[in-house]
């Protein structure tokens, strides 16, 4: 089994490798949100940045997952481009366009406010 495991762990990229190598629940925070985004838009590349996984759209930069010791950062790069009528994003310190969702736990991911925001993104002018 161990082999078995040892195998997958080398033909998965290095973004995925960052998935699995994070503690619970932060995995399953990440691998929740990998499915969102993947589903959501299905179109997106993962691709490994700045020892970050990142999401491209049209060879641009979509979104990322980032974890910060106490949550997951589900980053969006033109995040200041959206409406966020759910007051969901968070700017942070220094941040002129990046805004990110935190996510604390499972249970703390609303589908459908991530959706909305995935969705609303794909349709800016610069992924179109």
């Amino acid at each position: 089994m161990l082999q078995v495991l040892i195998a997958i762990y080398h033909i998965m990229n290095p973004a995925q490798n960052y998935i699995f190598q994070k503690p619970e629940p932060f995995q399953s925070i990440l691998l929740h949100l990998d499915g969102i985004i993947t589903l959501t838009i299905p179109e997106v590349t993962l691709k490994y940045k700045w020892h970050l996984p990142f999401y491209y759209l049209n060879d641009k930069m979509f979104c990322f997952l980032n974890f910060r010791k106490k949550f997951v950062d589900l980053g969006i790069p033109y995040g200041d481009e959206l409406s966020d009528t759910s007051h969901l994003l968070i700017a942070g310190e220094g941040r002129k366009k990046l805004r990110s969702l935190q996510i604390y736990t499972v249970e703390d991911i609303n589908d459908n406010d991530v959706i909305e925001v995935l969705t609303e993104l794909s349709s800016l002018k610069k992924f179109v």
